[in-house]
């Protein structure tokens, strides 16, 4: 019980007078005359350096301070002041199109954003096909009321890359059947508009006012037209850049039988002799031919077309569809493949 209250009264008198610690050193021993003891040598013979001032309790360093040579204050943790937090972190930067569409992944080494690629078609410089299924309207189906064309535009292995909506009226659709004027709007699977088609009102029967479709892309800037060309048996088109100039040529069968089969509309180049590609109106089935006015299209064109041309060809597949295929609310259209 002695030592334990004696370990408490030391304990004690150094809390009270903390600056006694500093006094304490090693044992010295005296040094030369005048001047103030040498703490004792390492182990090896090497004495340790001396501090000015060492053994003069005058000069012991508060606690808190460095106990080196310098006699500078220690260098002590304090914690700065708390700032603002950091604001909430959004997405990463990025232009508004670019990439394919969403769930869509990009072929290897072809950049995001290719030079003079119009925002929202980078996706078709990636392929050489494109499929295009109509929705089927219920209420067209059963009561025969026209309503607004809406088509999903995939890719070869069935995935959606872009929307397609007529924008019409019912008056026009109903009255003016197949050969009626639209707006149709491609959106991308974010809901972005990425191309737009304008038809405007044509009759077929006359040969000098003959059908058009004008394709955007983006919206408010015209890529090109889809021009139908005279002939007397054959349905053939023009695919022409901005400034109406021929690049491309469609033409379709003399003679084709849209019963149990396709009906092929063959791209050829500007000489009109050459095959690159082909519009394919691909046989639905029984019911949906004779029931709906649902159609189904394919598109081949080749991998290194110009993305523009692409979607020059998907205005030319919706101009086809609206001329040869749409049955409902027609009665007096000349424009049919002879079948």
């Amino acid at each position: 019980m002695e030592t334990v209250g004696l370990r408490r009264e030391v304990t004690l008198f150094f809390f009270l007078h903390p600056e006694k610690l500093c006094t304490m050193s090693a044992p010295v021993y005296p040094g030369a005359p005048n001047q103030p003891p040498y703490p004792m040598s390492q182990p090896g013979g090497a004495p340790y350096p001396v501090p000015p001032g060492y053994g003069d309790p005058s000069q012991a360093l508060p606690l808190g301070f460095n106990m080196g040579y310098s006699g500078q204050p220690a260098v002590m943790y304090q914690p700065g002041p708390i700032g603002p937090a950091p604001g909430p972190v959004g997405p990463a930067p990025g232009p508004e199109y670019g990439g394919p569409p969403g769930g869509i992944s990009p072929a290897p080494g072809v950049p995001a954003d290719p030079v003079g690629v119009p925002p929202g078609l980078e996706y078709l410089t990636q392929i050489d096909q494109i499929l295009i299924h109509q929705k089927v309207e219920l209420l067209e189906a059963f009561i025969g009321i026209e309503t607004n064309n809406e088509y999903e535009i995939k890719n070869s292995l069935g995935q959606k890359i872009y929307n397609a909506k007529e924008k019409n009226d019912c008056c026009t659709r109903n009255c003016c059947g197949s050969m009626r004027r639209f707006q149709m709007k491609i959106k991308d699977n974010m809901d972005r508009e990425v191309i737009r088609l304008i038809r405007p009102f044509r009759c077929s029967c006359c040969p000098c006012w003959l059908q058009e479709m004008e394709v955007q892309a983006p919206p408010g800037t015209t890529i090109g037209y889809v021009k139908e060309d005279w002939h007397f048996y054959l349905p053939k088109f023009s695919i022409q850049g901005a400034n109406k100039e021929t690049l491309m040529r469609l033409e379709g069968p003399c003679f084709a039988c849209n019963c149990c089969g396709d009906v092929n509309f063959e791209l050829k180049g500007k000489d009109g002799d050459t095959p690159i590609g082909r519009i394919s109106k691909q046989w639905s089935g029984l019911l949906k031919e004779v029931f709906t006015d649902t159609d189904n299209f394919g598109i081949q064109f080749p991998l290194d077309l110009d993305v523009k041309m692409k979607a020059l060809l998907l205005g030319a597949c919706f101009l086809i569809d609206f001329m040869f295929f749409e049955k409902s609310g027609e009665t007096n259209d000349c424009s049919s493949v002879f079948s």
